[in-house]
């Protein structure tokens, strides 16, 4: 699980073109009538990477689900992290696509504009979907229409080194990207270390992309043409601009990934982590004396206070044999009890407003760990959070042309005036091209 959650922000912002892999890699085997001479319909279910952990624990739930529907029978698959993009395409375009799916809302948006999941406002109870936290369910939406259901989620924390702060005359963590940036200036001068690392690589995290939104900056209009060639624009350009130039960002900001924050964090070399509660646990294990001065504190964010969050769904096919069962399916992973039980065994949030409100996430223990402060801290953004980078095809072309037009500015080969233009430009160009 930790290795798939390192992953996951690769996977969050990985805008892939359909037409070049559709013909990819290879699905399994359709098997949706293994049960018909047992008269029962059969639900095939991806998941990504979630076995051996939880093998016990989805066997539990499958098992109770059947009892409860014994019309009906779960055929459980998962597939690896890095397989399932191909898998899924090729899948769809055989015709032997799984009836349940999980995926994040990104990748599905991108098949969703393509008419290929089940439109779950036509065949669900309307009131079903305010059992989901609201801004998580829109995460899900397409033009109006609702392609998936929410499952679990993940949201990202400030963790931060109390001892490397203290030593810079600081008794708590930026709050805001405006307090980061003094931060920034305070630990260097005190300490002749960093404050932070922040990756502008365009194939890694999309956390630069997702500052746009939390400074108040949009990045494209309801047409998908740019909308950052704006004084909020400009103003994150010459935000990151003014921290890299000023020598308040490491250099390899814009040659390495995340991976890279993570190990200048556990090795002292940094002052605060932005990352999710579950590496506390990486970092206790791979630099216990550094997990020892490590506190957490709720997301840096810019004047909107908005929170980003990382939504994983379900998603059923079009194409299902046997959509009343898979939507029966669905709901039943992702209703109040299920959600709270995978959460706990997890360490991830559920997206249920009920499962949320209980005494696991919003009460800490008179003696609580580090993991119980940051499981409660993660909780509490629930009702700021949403994932902010818009549903849209071509994402991933958008961060290279923003990212590659930034490092442009950073490196003064561009005025940040003309790297804003430029990328605007480029990326309106593309929207053109594409009509």
């Amino acid at each position: 699980m930790k290795q798939s959650w390192r992953q996951f922000g690769l996977f969050v912002v990985l805008g892939l073109i359909l037409s070049g892999l559709i013909s990819c890699g290879s699905g399994p085997p359709n098997a949706h009538n293994s049960s018909a001479a047992e008269g029962r319909q059969e639900v095939e279910f991806w998941t990504m990477q979630l076995q051996p952990k939880f093998t016990d624990y989805f066997n539990h739930l499958i098992a109770n689900f059947e009892a409860e529907n014994p019309d009906i029978k779960v055929r459980w698959v998962d597939i690896p992290w890095a397989d399932m993009q191909s898998k899924i395409l090729t899948a769809v375009s055989a015709g032997t696509a799984p009836d349940v799916v999980n995926l994040n809302p990104d990748f599905a948006a991108q098949l969703a504009s393509k008419n290929v999941w089940l439109a779950l406002d036509e065949n669900m109870p309307k009131e079903i979907k305010h059992q989901y936290l609201p801004k998580i369910w829109q995460a899900s939406r397409l033009n109006g229409a609702s392609f998936g259901i929410p499952w679990y989620l993940t949201t990202r924390i400030t963790l931060y080194n109390q001892a490397l702060l203290e030593q810079a005359s600081l008794s708590e963590p930026p709050k805001t990207y405006e307090e980061l940036a003094q931060v920034a200036k305070q630990v260097k001068e005190s300490t002749g270390k960093y404050a932070f690392f922040v990756t502008f690589v365009p194939e890694d995290t999309a956390d630069v992309l997702q500052s746009f939104i939390q400074m108040g900056s949009a990045l494209v209009d309801e047409q998908g043409r740019a909308a950052f060639n704006t004084p909020a624009g400009k103003a994150v350009f010459q935000y990151w601009t003014d921290l890299y130039q000023q020598e308040l960002l490491p250099r390899e900001t814009l040659t390495q990934g995340h991976r890279r924050a993570i190990e200048l964090y556990q090795a002292g070399a940094t002052a605060i982590l932005t990352s999710g509660a579950e590496f506390l646990s990486t970092i206790a294990a791979n630099a216990p004396d550094i997990a020892k001065v490590t506190a957490s504190a709720p997301q840096i964010s810019g004047k909107t206070g908005k929170k980003n969050v990382a939504v994983m769904n379900l998603v059923i096919p079009k194409s299902t044999d046997n959509p009343n069962a898979a939507l029966k399916f669905a709901l039943f992973v992702t209703n109040d009890t299920n959600q709270l039980a995978f959460a706990k065994a997890a360490n991830v949030l559920p997206s249920t407003v009920n499962a949320l409100k209980d005494s696991y996430f919003i009460n800490l223990p008179t003696e609580a760990s580090p993991m119980d402060v940051a499981r409660f801290v993660s909780a509490s953004q629930m009702e700021d959070a949403e994932v902010l980078i818009p549903a849209m095809n071509n994402i991933k072309e958008l961060q290279q042309i923003i990212y590659d037009n930034l490092q442009a500015a950073m490196l003064g080969q561009k005025t940040v005036d003309q790297a804003v233009a430029d990328a605007a430009d480029e990326w309106n160009r593309e929207v053109e091209d594409r009509r």
